[in-house]
């Protein structure tokens, strides 16, 4: 029996206070994600790994992360949410320490890949608890809206916590922040939350649980190779083998009683159209910020803790969006409000378009100026969203999709929009050789042990081919970014100022006949 029967109507200070606990992995989870932008020049010279290995080891992260969401959010629903998020957290903390210590790419790439494993079991458990810890709609809006913010922080903390650790540590100290944050999780949360199992969860089903692994990671696998090498055969056999196993997975669950995830739930104009702009909006955002940090240090020769203060006005513009777009929604339809944030990011990035190699700085930091703020509602909706459209006792799961749909689109960005780039850059130093012709990293190690007129001919070519790279990456994330604006528009219009509602509260869904309980407003 679940332990919440004992959860007061209204929140006390031990809810608050589990919730401010809560928070602390939200935070770390999403700066993990980030933290290693800043380093990866460090990484480079230490590791030295192939532009491909580098790619992996910023990405392979969210990647896993992405894969096992949906099996852990469903596992907690029937394990245990607080025992998963336990579990979940002493993995990452144990991983952390094998990364930070890693004395190869591929090891480092293996513990980030574990990272990944442990973040899955943790994020989605935080949200579901935070809507079961929560009784009244308001407080639990209030709480949601806080948890949104959280993530904003963690994305926006982790170069400028990244820029502070490389001035005087090196760059595995970045990966030590979460041991200590997960310690803490692990000591207060038996205290402060109690244990939550949905109470009509049924029992787990393997089958479902192996398709949906066999589904999403050759998936996400299969649009990394193809990103990274181009049209060839094993990339294209991987993502119909992750196709084929998808189609079979959402089979099973149609036929099943008590489904793994409730596949009718996609019928909802409301859940699927908040999935879809979110992960538009965080490709975009994934890959442009990798490029972005890459610029400040590699072509406009910023220090790491320089490029974090570079980035600091804008994390701190968007922390303070993200916290006022509730407020907002309260008096403007919520679709509304993340249509025009995006509409904002797609000015931001094309200013990016517009980058040059030579005294681009400026113009680099406008842009992002401009369009990071810019993706902040639908970061802090777009939750409250999802979770609102579905039942109670599906909260684990849809809050695992949610947050696949952020994560997958993030490693999604980092590896397509990062291909582009990469692909870009090699194209632009088709006559170099050796390291120069992989990477910029590369271009300026080599540049070490040329001839001064030599070098700095490599250092420009190098620079103009990186800068034009970021300039296309750019335009794909202003369309994706403006696609997601007009998505926003057409599927969440619907939802009125001040409450984020089940869609379809008065009527059967059309297309699968099944009758839609109806269920609370939840304020926005």
């Amino acid at each position: 029996m679940s332990e919440f029967t004992d959860v007061p109507e209204r929140a006390g200070t031990r809810q608050w206070l589990g919730l401010a606990v809560l928070l602390l992995p939200t935070v770390l989870l999403f700066l993990t994600m980030t933290v290693l932008f800043l380093a990866t020049p460090y990484i480079a010279a230490d590791l030295s790994p192939s532009s491909g290995q580098l790619l992996w080891i910023n990405d392979i992260y969210g990647f896993v992360m992405a894969g096992f969401l949906v099996t852990m959010g469903t596992l907690g629903d029937r394990l245990g949410r607080r025992r998963l998020l336990l579990a979940g957290a002493a993995l990452f903390g144990v991983a952390s320490v094998i990364a930070a210590f890693a004395p190869s790419a591929e090891l480092l790439i293996g513990a980030r890949a574990l990272m990944g494993l442990g973040a899955a079991a943790v994020m989605p458990a935080t949200l579901s608890l935070i809507t079961t810890m929560f009784r009244d709609d308001r407080q639990r809006a209030t709480a949601i809206g806080l948890w949104a913010a959280s993530v904003s922080a963690g994305v926006a903390l982790g170069p400028l916590l990244g820029g502070l650790m490389l001035t005087s540590l090196w760059w595995g100290a970045s990966m030590l922040i979460g041991v200590p944050v997960m310690a803490l999780v692990v000591l207060a949360v038996p205290v402060l939350i109690p244990e939550y199992r949905a109470p009509q969860a049924g029992r787990i089903d393997p089958s479902s649980v192996a398709l949906s692994l066999a589904a999403l990671l050759p998936f996400v696998y299969g649009v990394k190779k193809l990103a990274e090498t181009g049209l060839a055969v094993e990339p294209v056999l991987t993502l119909l083998a992750g196709v084929a196993f998808a189609v079979i997975f959402v089979r099973r669950q149609l036929r099943l009683t008590d489904p793994m995830l409730d596949m009718r739930l996609f019928a909802n104009r409301i859940f699927s159209g908040s999935l879809a702009v979110y992960m538009l909006a965080a490709i975009a955002l994934g890959g442009v910020y990798l490029l972005f940090t890459q610029y400040l240090q590699l072509v406009a020769a910023q220090s790491p803790l320089a490029a974090g203060l570079w980035i600091l006005p804008a994390a701190i513009a968007l922390v303070i969006v993200s916290t006022l777009a509730p407020a907002i929604a309260r008096s403007v339809r919520p679709g509304y409000v993340i249509a025009a944030g995006l509409a904002v990011s797609a000015l931001g990035y094309l200013v990016l378009t517009q980058v040059g190699s030579e005294a681009g700085l400026t113009l680099l930091v406008v842009g992002f100026y401009i369009l990071y703020p810019g993706i902040a509602p639908a970061m802090a909706l777009i939750p409250g969203l999802v979770i609102g459209a579905a039942p109670p006792e599906k909260a684990g799961a849809a809050s695992a999709v949610e947050s696949t749909a952020s994560d997958l689109g993030v490693a999604l960005g980092v590896a397509l929009l990062g291909s582009v780039g990469a692909a870009v850059y090699r194209a632009g130093m088709s006559d170099a050789e050796g390291a120069s012709a992989e990477t910029l990293s590369g271009a300026l190690s080599s540049a070490d042990s040329l001839p001064a007129e030599l070098a700095d001919s490599v250092i420009a070519a190098g620079r103009e081919a990186f800068t034009n790279g970021l300039n296309a990456a750019a335009w794909v994330a202003t369309v994706l970014s403006a696609a997601g604006a007009v998505l926003a528009i057409a599927f969440l219009r619907g939802v009125p100022a001040g409450a984020v509602t089940h869609p379809d509260t008065e009527a059967a869904d059309a297309s699968t006949g099944a009758e839609v309980a109806e269920r609370p407003a939840v304020t926005a």
